[in-house]
């Protein structure tokens, strides 16, 4: 595959989805420049973030004249493209219970308690207080199926001796539980989030 080289990332301090692709560009040494949009003066909807993403989300990721969207889409490519370490094992069933505890946070939690869907339930009327107790229950509940799709085992992250997509995900969901209040009791999960924030590529972006 040819190695495309400059990146620069499109995204938001406080986006879980941006925080998942720093993360990776970082877990496999990449450099790259970053572009701050922030979401609650709506930035991401101006007609140059548009023409990058006409979704009008973050992430984006440009890579030389080529964009990527989807934080999930975005992680992949960069292990297809520069395969170590990797992100995803080999063996295709582990590949899958991976992907799948990925998927609890990037599609089962985070698109129901983001700043969009929040915003939504407040223009419907919901008072604060409803909608950050809706945030919290979709959290508790996300978080409890995520520990539920771990393999018993006494490694240090989520599926062994090293992290990959499931600890690249789970790392931000839990830097947007403790936002929202959420009681975190489970010593796994903590232990998990321990052992990859000592790694530089985990350190929560400022």
């Amino acid at each position: 595959m040819t190695d495309l080289g400059c990146f620069t990332l499109h995204g938001f301090y406080r986006s879980s989805a941006s925080y998942r692709v720093r993360i990776a560009l970082g877990l496999k040494g990449l450099k790259f420049d970053s572009i701050e949009y922030n979401l609650r003066n709506k930035e991401q909807l101006a007609p140059e973030y548009l023409a990058l993403n006409p979704q009008g989300l973050v992430p984006a990721l440009a890579i030389d004249s080529h964009v990527l969207t989807q934080s999930l889409a975005i992680c992949e490519y960069l292990d297809e493209a520069h395969p170590d370490p990797a992100l995803l094992p080999v063996d295709p069933m582990e590949r899958a219970r991976v992907r799948a505890a990925a998927y609890v946070v990037a599609c089962d939690i985070h698109p129901v308690q983001n700043l969009k869907i929040l915003n939504r339930l407040r223009t419907l009327g919901v008072e604060e207080g409803g909608v950050e107790k809706w945030a919290r229950a979709t959290i508790h509940e996300g978080l409890a199926a995520f520990e539920a799709l771990l393999p018993q085992h006494n490694g240090e992250f989520c599926f062994g001796n090293r992290p990959n997509l499931a600890d690249l995900c789970l790392v931000p969901q839990l830097a947007n539980a403790r936002r929202f209040g959420v009681s975190l009791t489970s010593d796994r999960i903590l232990r998990v989030e321990q052992a990859c924030l000592e790694i530089e590529a985990f350190k929560p972006p400022t």
